[in-house]
């Protein structure tokens, strides 16, 4: 039986330069195909122009470019695009290119499915299937940046893990897919551009700390209230509040860089009096700051929007203790596309 092809792309470029030498070529043939891989992003052997016949031939033969393709794709009428993104094995996860009028972001996912369980998330309701390779991470930012540049005329400024999955429980391919999207050698993106958002896995925070890595860090708080929290977002039994908060802690200590709390009001379950305070006494642990989210119902309605008066009671009592606060509205509600409605509804 013939042996499995090998993703070509899975292969450092030092990797790509021994097997050249290996196979009686110059090792800088190697920099050329890394360079087409990554930085030109191409996904056949046969486009490798400054590589001879025979040379691309022998490429494959030994290797495959596991490449995504946009299999859909839905614009919503304030210029969102929602993409239904086909694997090489044939399952799909959705990004989202979200513009406004001073740039571009890309909302990427991580995981097909996701492997946490919040209860007012669609995504949540789907099985995790398997993690994302860094390749195909990176890959949605490529077909993304394309977009931007096509119905934008500029080139994306902005990424966000905030798609389809826990970054956190991907961490090792997430960083990867980092690495290669602020190299020089891949897509040459700064790393203050790139936000990670997490529900909170507290050790892998630490770990992050550790790792001293450059990109923005967000939590999905949503209450500061073990109870709360945990009725709303069930792994919090896990890894509570306490547990969180030391980690942050850790983190801001290590790296001196503020947290983005994201959270939602929901009518009746964390909009009173006490889920302020709560938040409040979050909020002074480190430096940061609040995004209050508009809630994207997912069809069973058990979770609503709050009023407008509790979120201007947030507002009003985080601004009165100096916490910054921004209030996000949703983009392409229409398409589902908003914070948390994505569902592979395809």
């Amino acid at each position: 039986m013939k042996a499995k092809k090998k993703d070509i792309r899975s292969l450092t470029k030092e990797q790509l330069r021994e097997f050249f030498e290996k196979n009686g070529d110059k090792a800088f043939r190697g920099n050329q195909v890394y360079e087409w891989l990554w930085t030109k992003s191409l996904h056949t052997f046969e486009d490798m122009t400054n590589i001879s016949k025979e040379t691309r031939e022998m490429l494959q033969e030994n290797f495959v470019i596991n490449h995504i393709e946009v299999d859909s794709m839905q614009k919503s009428k304030d210029g969102t695009i929602k993409n239904g993104i086909r694997l090489h094995d044939g399952l799909i996860v959705e990004s989202v290119l979200i513009p406004t009028e001073k740039r571009t972001t890309a909302c990427v996912s991580s995981q097909v499915g996701c492997s946490l369980d919040c209860r007012f998330c669609a995504t949540s309701r789907l099985k995790r299937m398997r993690n994302l390779n860094p390749d195909e991470i990176y890959d949605q930012v490529v077909a993304i940046d394309k977009q931007s540049q096509l119905y934008h005329n500029h080139k994306l400024s902005n990424i966000v893990f905030m798609g389809m999955g826990e970054p956190l429980m991907n961490y090792n391919n997430v960083i990867k897919s980092i690495d290669k999207i602020t190299s020089p050698e891949g897509l040459g993106m700064s790393a203050k551009r790139i936000t990670v958002s997490t529900s909170g896995v507290p050790k892998i925070i630490k770990k992050m700390a550790d790792d001293e890595v450059k990109f923005n860090l967000a939590v999905s708080l949503h209450s500061a209230i073990d109870e709360v929290r945990t009725s709303i977002m069930p792994f919090n039994e896990t890894f509570p509040l306490k547990d969180l908060a030391e980690s942050l802690i850790y983190w801001y200590e290590k790296t001196k860089r503020h947290v983005t709390y994201e959270y939602v009001v929901w009518d009746g379950i964390n909009d009173k009096k006490e889920d302020i305070k709560a938040l409040i006494d979050f909020c002074k642990l480190i430096p940061c700051k609040v995004n209050l989210i508009e809630y994207n119902p997912i069809d069973d309605g058990e979770f609503q929007q709050a009023s407008s008066r509790a979120i201007d009671n947030y507002i009003s009592n985080l601004e009165m203790h100096d916490i910054v606060v921004n209030v996000r509205r949703s983009r392409g509600k229409d398409i589902d596309a908003a914070c948390g409605q994505l569902a592979n509804k395809s």
